[in-house]
């Protein structure tokens, strides 16, 4: 139970900063406010923002349940995460915030927050490259190795 109260502490600061609090400030700062009514963009826009976000629950979910950890980076899994949305792609968290923050995109139609999309994917992969996959190549050995060949990074690589 302290394992998820800890991850959804995390969790939540993290959604909080650069899910909530950034976007709404490049959508402040491009004049976007909400759309006066309901439209197809709002409703795609907030179909889509729903999927991302339970992608991204779900990856929590998986980490607490099967890594006995948190997404925090200083309060990682215990065990490799390779089930769940983690048996599709090695990095379904950050796939599911952004299209999140794509949903948010549309229902705002804004393309300043789509542009911060793109800076948050380009920012995640250096990330991973840089200091995940080195981190999980150390922590779990053959196993993260065997798991990269079956698993692809994103769709894309």
């Amino acid at each position: 139970m302290f394992i998820l109260v800890r991850a959804a502490t995390y969790a939540t600061l993290f959604v909080g900063f650069f899910l909530v609090a950034l976007p709404a400030r490049v959508l402040s700062a491009s004049g976007v406010s909400a759309p006066p009514a309901m439209g197809v963009w709002q409703a795609v826009g907030l179909a889509v923002g729903v999927c991302g976000a339970a992608i991204a629950l779900a990856c929590i979910i998986t980490f607490v349940v099967e890594g006995r950890g948190t997404p925090a980076p200083f309060d990682p899994p215990r065990r490799l995460v390779a089930k769940g949305p983690y048996a599709v792609l090695r990095n379904p968290m950050y796939l599911g915030a952004a299209v999140a923050m794509g949903g948010a995109a549309v229902f705002y139609q804004s393309p300043g927050l789509l542009g911060y999309v793109a800076a948050f994917l380009v920012v995640t992969h250096l990330f991973v490259v840089a200091y995940e996959e080195p981190t999980l190549r150390r922590t779990f050995g053959h196993d993260y190795e065997i798991y990269c060949q079956h698993v692809r990074r994103w769709w894309i690589a």
